[in-house]
C-alpha cells in the first residue's frame, strides 16, 4: 500500500489563489453595486429625463408613444460601442465567459470589464427587456481574468479567477451563494477540483458577506408556501415537461430571429436598434414588460396579479426578449427566464392539483431556468435562495428535473451552447472522473524493462537493440541498476556519424538527466509530459534522488485505465448470483 497517494492533487498554490479570489469577490461585489446603480441612473435618464439613481421602474413613465422612441435610442447606442469598442459585449454573457474559458485561455481584456456593464446599463435603462446578471458575470470575469493575468498565473488558475469573480457578481446580485457555487459547478468549471472549487466558492462566500454592505440583505423574494399533498409529484411532473417544452420553444425561437438578423442587408451594428424598435411597441402596449423586472417578478410569486394581466406581460416579455436577444445587444438572460416562468406559473397554479397555487409560480420559474440552462441542481438551489422557502425544495427538485430531462432529450444544445456551436465550436457538458486521474503509474507500468549496459559500444548497442529486430523506438541505459539516459535510433546515428562507435554508452550521457516518472505520480500527469515533449516511452525511476529503474510506462500502458471505462459502458452482463466473500480478520492479540 502507498500511504503517499492522496485523494486530490494540488500544492500551496491552492492558498494563494484562493486568497486572490477572495479579492476578487470584493471587486465582483462593488462592480455589481456600480452596475445596478448605472441601470437606474440610465432608467431614469430615459424614461423620466431625470439625473438620479432612484430605483424606479420604467413602467411608471408618462412618455406616451415616445416610450418606443428609448429602447431604439439605447439599442443603437450598443450597437457603436460594439462597433468600435469591443464586439465581445454581444449577448447576454454566459457563452460569452464559456467560450473565453474553453477557447481563449480565460483571456479577456480590459475594453470589456469597462464597456460590458456600460452597454447593458444602457441596453437595460433604456428599457431592454434583460437582466443584470448576465453583464456581472461576464464582468466579474472580466475581473478575475484581468488580476489572473496581472500576477501572470496560468492559464487553469486565469479560468479559476475568471469563474470566481463571475460567480461572485452573481452573488451580489441576487444574494444567492450557494446557487452561484453550483451554476460554476454546472456550466463554468468543466472540472470538480479542489484548485478551482475552493476559490470559487471563498469568492461568493466573500461576496455573500460583503452584499450587505453595499446591497440589500435577506432573501430577494421572502416568501413561505404550504407543503403539497399527494398529488404533487405529478404536478411537478407536469411543470416539467410543460416548461421544458417552453425551453424547447424559446431556445428554437430564439436562433429562428437571430437567423433572420443575420439574413438582413445591414452592418450588425444596427441590430441592437431593430431590436429595440421592437422592445418599444411592446413595451407601449405593456409597459411591466420593460427593463429588469424584479418587481414584477415578486408580484407574479406572490399571486398580485391578474391571470389576463399575466398573460399580456409574458405574452410581450417573451416576445421582445427574443427579437431584442436576437438582436445581439447586451443583456442576462435570468430575469427574463424568471418572470417568463413564474407567470405560467401564476396562470396555470389554479389548475394545478396537489396543494397550494402559491407554490407553482416558484415551481414553474426554477423549472424553466434548469430548463433552459440545463443546470437543474443550480436552479432548485437559486429559487430557493431568493425566496428562503424550504416547503418548496421538494417540488422545485422534482420539476426542475423533469423539465432538465426533457431538454437533454430534445434539445441537441442548450441556449447558451448554441451560440457558440455557431461559432464553429463544439461543447460537450458531460464530465466525468478521467480515468487516467484515477490510476497511478506503478499501476500499469512495465515492470521488466530491456536495458542498454552503459558498458556497452555503441556498434554492438545498434546491432542488438536496433537492428531488424528492433521492439521499442528507446531503451533505458543504465549504470548498476542506476538511469542515466534513454537511446533512441537517432541518439546512436549521431554517436556512429562523430566516429565514436567503439565508446562506450555510457559515456555519452555526461548531461543532464532523462524525462523520468514516478510510481506515485498519476497517469493522466505523465500522459500529459509524453504529448507535450513528443515522446512515446519514459522510465519509472524509484525516486529522484537515486534514480533507481524501476519499470518504463508506454502511450500503450496509458491506454490501459481506459479499458474499464469501456466495459463498464458497452459490456452487458446477465445478472448471476454471487455468494459474498468471506473476509480474513486478522487475529486479535489474546485470541
Amino acid at each position: 500500500m502507498n500511504s503517499s497517494k492522496g485523494d486530490f492533487a494540488t500544492d500551496t498554490r491552492l492558498l494563494r489563489i484562493t486568497a486572490i479570489a477572495a479579492v476578487v469577490g470584493i471587486l465582483s461585489t462593488v462592480a455589481a453595486d456600480f452596475l445596478l446603480h448605472l441601470i437606474r441612473f440610465f432608467t431614469n435618464a430615459f424614461f423620466f429625463q431625470t439625473l438620479s439613481v432612484a430605483d424606479r421602474s420604467p413602467a411608471g413613465h408618462t412618455l406616451g408613444l415616445w416610450v418606443i422612441a428609448m429602447p431604439v435610442i439605447g439599442g443603437l447606442i450598443v450597437g457603436l460601442i460594439a462597433r468600435f469598442g469591443s464586439e465581445q459585449i454581444r449577448g447576454h454573457g454566459i457563452p460569452e465567459a464559456i467560450e473565453a474559458i474553453l477557447f481563449g485561455k480565460s483571456r479577456m481584456s480590459p475594453k470589456v470589464a469597462v464597456l460590458k456593464p456600460l452597454a447593458s446599463a444602457i441596453a437595460i435603462g433604456s428599457g431592454g427587456p434583460f437582466g443584470a446578471e448576465g453583464p456581472i458575470i461576464m464582468t466579474g470575469g472580466a475581473l478575475g481574468s484581468l488580476i489572473a493575468q496581472f500576477f501572470h498565473l496560468s492559464s487553469g488558475e486565469r479560468k479559476t479567477l475568471l469563474v470566481a469573480g463571475a460567480v461572485a457578481g452573481m452573488t451580489a446580485v441576487f444574494g444567492t451563494p450557494v446557487a452561484a457555487v453550483l451554476l460554476a459547478v454546472e456550466l463554468l468549471l468543466f472540472e470538480l477540483r479542489p484548485r478551482s472549487l475552493l476559490p470559487v466558492a471563498v469568492a461568493c462566500a466573500v461576496a455573500g458577506f460583503s452584499r450587505p454592505l453595499l446591497l440589500a440583505s435577506g432573501p430577494l423574494f421572502p416568501l413561505q408556501t404550504l407543503p403539497l399533498g399527494a398529488l404533487g409529484l405529478a404536478s411537478c411532473a407536469v411543470a416539467g415537461l410543460i416548461t421544458g417544452a417552453l425551453s424547447w420553444a424559446l431556445s428554437n425561437w430564439l436562433y429562428k430571429v437571430e437567423d433572420a438578423f443575420a439574413r438582413l442587408p445591414l452592418h450588425w451594428m444596427w441590430w441592437p436598434a431593430l431590436g429595440g424598435l421592437a422592445v418599444g411597441i411592446g413595451g407601449y402596449f405593456q409597459p411591466r414588460a420593460l427593463g429588469v423586472g424584479y418587481d414584477v417578478i415578486g408580484d407574479l410569486l406572490m399571486n398580485h396579479l391578474a391571470v389576463g394581466v399575466v398573460l399580456a406581460i409574458v405574452l410581450v416579455k417573451a416576445v421582445i426578449w427574443v427579437i431584442a436577444l436576437a438582436s445581439g445587444t447586451s443583456g442576462g438572460v435570468l430575469a427574463p427566464l424568471l418572470m417568463m416562468g413564474a407567470g405560467v406559473g401564476a396562470v396555470l397554479g389554479p389548475l394545478m392539483p396537489g396543494g397550494d397555487p402559491a407554490v407553482w409560480p416558484l415551481v414553474f420559474m426554477a423549472a424553466a431556468l434548469g430548463g433552459m440552462m440545463r443546470a437543474p441542481i443550480m436552479a432548485v438551489v437559486f429559487a430557493f435562495e431568493l425566496t428562503h422557502d424550504a416547503n418548496a425544495l421538494l417540488p422545485l427538485l422534482t420539476a426542475a428535473a423533469v423539465s432538465y430531462g426533457f431538454t437533454v432529450l430534445f434539445m441537441r444544445r442548450s441556449i447558451l451552447t448554441e451560440k457558440i456551436a455557431r461559432r464553429g465550436y463544439h461543447i460537450y457538458r458531460e464530465y466525468g472522473i478521467d480515468p487516467l486521474e484515477r490510476h497511478h503509474v506503478d499501476e500499469v507500468m512495465t515492470r521488466a524493462v530491456q536495458t542498454i549496459d552503459a558498458d556497452a559500444s555503441v556498434a554492438d548497442t545498434l546491432e542488438q537493440h536496433f537492428g531488424p529486430g528492433q521492439i521499442h523506438r528507446a531503451f533505458p541505459v543504465v549504470r548498476r541498476g542506476e538511469l542515466i539516459g534513454m537511446m533512441d535510433r537517432r541518439s546512436v546515428s549521431a554517436a556512429l556519424d562523430a566516429g565514436r562507435a567503439a565508446a562506450r554508452v555510457g559515456d555519452l550521457y555526461t548531461g543532464e538527466r532523462p524525462e523520468i516518472a514516478l510510481p506515485g505520480e498519476t497517469c493522466r500527469h505523465v500522459a500529459a509530459r509524453l504529448a507535450a515533449r513528443g515522446l512515446d516511452r519514459v522510465p519509472v525511476v524509484a525516486d529522484e534522488a537515486g534514480y533507481q529503474l524501476v519499470g518504463i510506462v508506454s502511450r500503450h500502458d496509458l491506454v490501459k485505465p481506459s479499458l474499464s471505462i469501456f466495459s463498464e459502458e458497452r459490456e452487458r452482463e446477465r445478472f448471476r448470483h454471487v455468494l459474498p466473500a468471506r473476509v480474513k480478520h486478522p487475529a486479535r492479540a489474546g485470541d
